[in-house]
């Protein structure tokens, strides 16, 4: 049980480097990327490079089933404020532009 704590803390987009609004395509390409650049039998005896190789498994076993997926982003942790200015943009400009394509304007309701 003390995984699955220690799994909420994780932004899993971070670790498979995508974007939040990244298609199952590119979240299945970024992890065979990683997967194969990580792998532990490239870097033998490195304990550190198994550890970040079960963190992208973790990522990609949550991000790639769509009910895990939609259940992470209602409960997951996405460490806004470690992003630089450019960095946030990028990574949420899906929902950015979703929100403005819906009309929701700038000005409040009340």
């Amino acid at each position: 049980m003390e995984d699955n704590d220690n799994t909420t803390n994780k932004d899993y987009y971070k670790v498979l480097e995508v974007d939040y609004d990244a298609t199952e395509e590119k979240i299945r390409l970024n992890y065979r990327r990683l997967a194969l650049k990580w792998h532990p039998d490239k870097h033998k005896g490195d304990a550190a490079v198994t550890t970040k190789f079960q963190e992208i498994n973790e990522a990609y076993k949550v991000l790639s089933d769509p009910a895990k997926r939609l259940d992470y982003d209602l409960s997951g942790i996405y460490e806004i404020d470690k992003y630089t200015l450019r960095e946030y943009l990028t990574r949420f400009k899906g929902m950015i532009l979703t929100c403005n394509g819906l009309g929701i304007s700038h000005t409040s309701l009340w």
